[in-house]
């Protein structure tokens, strides 16, 4: 199965030669939602685009917005845009995004409407993320890698379950303890349907993917290990059933000292790691046997001058020296001036060692 263009064959990826074990001198740089509200070109389009997922499910649209930060900024990867939330909206889920609100799901929150729940995703649905993929990896300097991504099972069944995003997603882990077989079988559902639409995504032309787990971290040790890990293994192994060498990287946010477990157990080839890593926890246990990414704070890139210039070089010196993917700890808020963006890429690309 192709899973590349057949040109990053021959030109070398920095991003991808990171996740196949190759420490970089100058560390490859992205940001997490790179394509977003603090660009005023995205900001045009959106308004243009009406709705949140038409800008999603417009491939012109989606591809554009995907090569926007590019074209601005020559990040060493491209993320599709897209949310994590397509695959409830694939299984026949209502999923809406409301102006300052964020998504809105009809909850499953009995185990009666949890079996109602869809066992297979309608793939017509996601076609037009594929045809995005398509679009971008056309586009895109061979140089720039292009990941595919997908919310983790754990993280979307919260949404699924309240409706909403909440505090604490408090709705799904009281589901989970008070009837687990029934939370499991959105669990289930959600893993088989991840696992075909990582597939496709690397067919489309994705270099490597990334499972966005953002609410591991509000769970107790067995209930991370249930709910974040084994689904993640599961798709780990599903994707490499049929891709035998996809690169994927796991972001379990606030997974702690629990990390060096979820990468045993994974198989992923990196960890995205939040800003409130432990450098020490990291570099021996973690960046020992696999690629880190992260982890500087949005707030000191919405802070700028010596103290973003301060918060670049403690994760440079607490990386640099291993396999790193430069990012942030999160996704990057619609508040931050590109003028900042612009000073932490010229502190990062100076870093030679």
């Amino acid at each position: 199965m192709a899973h590349s263009s057949s040109t990053a064959s021959t030109v070398t990826q920095p991003f991808m030669e990171v996740l196949r074990g190759q420490r970089q001198s100058v560390p490859p740089v992205w940001m997490m939602r790179q394509a977003g509200r603090y660009l005023p070109e995205y900001r045009e389009l959106r308004a243009k685009a009406g709705s949140f997922l038409d800008l999603c499910f417009t491939p012109d649209y989606a591809a554009e917005v995907t090569l926007q930060p590019i074209r601005r900024f020559k990040f060493d990867a491209a993320i599709i845009f897209s949310d994590i939330l397509v695959i409830p909206h694939a299984l026949g889920r209502s999923v809406r995004f409301e102006a300052g609100e964020g998504p809105r799901l009809d909850p499953l929150d009995t185990p009666e409407l949890i079996a109602t729940l869809a066992t297979h995703a309608d793939d017509t649905k996601l076609a037009p993320v594929y045809e995005a993929l398509r679009r971008v990896r056309r586009e895109l300097d061979p140089s720039v890698a292009l990941i595919g991504f997908c919310g983790a099972p754990w993280t979307v069944a919260t949404y699924m379950v309240a409706g909403r995003g909440t505090p604490d997603q408090a709705p799904a882990r009281l589901l989970a303890y008070r009837h687990p077989e029934a939370f499991a079988r959105i669990i289930d559902v959600l893993v088989e349907a991840s696992i075909g639409y990582l597939i496709k995504q690397l067919a489309a032309g994705a270099n490597a993917l990334q499972i966005f787990d953002t609410w591991a971290g509000v769970l107790p040790p067995r209930e991370f290990q249930h709910w974040s890990v084994e689904p993640t293994r599961r798709i780990v192994a599903g994707v490499r059933k049929a891709v035998p060498d996809a690169k994927i990287i796991g972001f379990p946010r606030g997974a702690g000292a629990q990390l060096p477990s979820y990468i045993a157990q994974t198989g992923v080839d990196a960890v995205s790691i939040d800003w409130t890593a432990e450098p020490k926890l990291i570099r021996d246990h973690v960046q020992n046997r696999v690629a880190v990414q992260g982890n500087l704070d949005p707030l000191a890139l919405i802070a700028g001058g010596e103290t973003l210039d301060r918060a670049v070089d403690d994760v440079l010196a607490s990386y640099a020296d291993g396999r790193l993917i430069f990012n942030l700890g999160h996704g990057i808020t619609p508040e931050t001036p590109i003028a900042h963006v612009e000073q932490m890429l010229r502190r990062v690309r100076g870093h030679r060692a």
